[in-house]
């Protein structure tokens, strides 16, 4: 009703392109505007300034020849003072956008390995922006902004790359297993040469403390009891530990100890044998 009265309405975010005769004329504004249709004047079309999104998936190869599909976000905006550029120069601006894309990524991508191609995605985002602002500022669009959202390489290339991060992880937790078993292995023996070490100086205590013992009761002994001999003491306490000995072996149910041979009689010659032994140790020490 209001082309038929020669009049129009422009919505916000939206410019009108009039012709006067089939020739362009003018961009219009958003609002109200007439257009008398009997001077020749007409509604070419509108032509929206929002930011409009287009997503590309581009197929390409990597330097180590591994196929990828990446997923390019373009953003992009008609400029109002260009709006006649953009309304007319282009007839599908998606189709011109996404050669663009295609362009910049296949010659980007290719120089790349694939490790490189996820760590430098910014870049190549960087690079197909910047080939874009050149090329379609020329068309009265802007390049708003660009993204490489996604890198996708082959199923059976993802599985191997798997394969390979849970076989570097499975190594590092084997090594530092193998390193916590080295460490309680080490510290077990310290804890036993420690252990050890301890028990050595309490038998040597121990063993002090006898021979202290028996020194004080042979003297004592010998000046209770005159005409003793040092002898004569030391065969009776070997006798006396003998029995004591024995009768302990008696009383445990489940003693296994065997003693040959076995009669009193042994000890003359086990205090013998104790007495030679210290004499050639003292002949060797002078």
């Amino acid at each position: 009703m209001g082309q038929a009265l020669g009049c129009v309405q422009v919505d916000q975010s939206t410019v009108a392109v009039k012709e006067q005769f089939g020739k362009f004329d003018e961009v219009l504004e958003p609002g109200c505007h007439c257009l008398p249709w009997c001077f020749g004047s007409q509604l070419a079309g509108t032509l929206s300034l929002r930011v409009q999104q287009l997503d590309v998936r581009c197929e390409t190869k990597t330097k180590d020849n591994v196929f990828v599909n990446v997923v390019a976000s373009i953003q992009y905006r008609a400029l109002a003072d260009k709006a006649a550029d953009a309304f007319y120069k282009l007839s599908n601006t998606k189709e011109q956008i996404q050669a663009y894309v295609f362009d910049v990524i296949r010659a980007s991508v290719p120089k790349l390995d694939l490790d490189s191609t996820f760590e430098q995605k910014n870049d190549i985002a960087k690079a197909v922006e910047n080939e874009l602002e050149k090329a379609m500022s020329a068309y009265g669009f802007e390049i708003v902004q660009t993204l490489i959202v996604d890198i996708e390489p082959d199923s059976q290339v993802k599985r191997a790359m798997n394969e390979i991060n849970a076989a570097a992880r499975l190594r590092v937790a084997a090594t530092e297993k193998a390193e916590a078993e080295k460490i309680l292995q080490i510290k077990k023996a310290e804890g036993e040469a420690e252990s050890k070490y301890l028990s050595g100086l309490g038998i040597a205590r121990q063993r002090q403390a006898i021979v202290d013992g028996l020194r004080d009761s042979v003297l004592a002994f010998s000046e209770n009891v005159p005409g003793t001999t040092a002898k004569d003491v030391m065969d009776m306490v070997l006798v006396t530990q003998y029995f004591d000995t024995m009768k302990e072996i008696g009383a445990s149910s489940k003693s296994s100890s065997v003693f040959i041979p076995h009669g009193p009689g042994a000890v003359k010659d086990i205090a013998t044998q104790i007495r030679d032994g210290l004499l050639q140790g003292n002949s060797a020490a002078t």
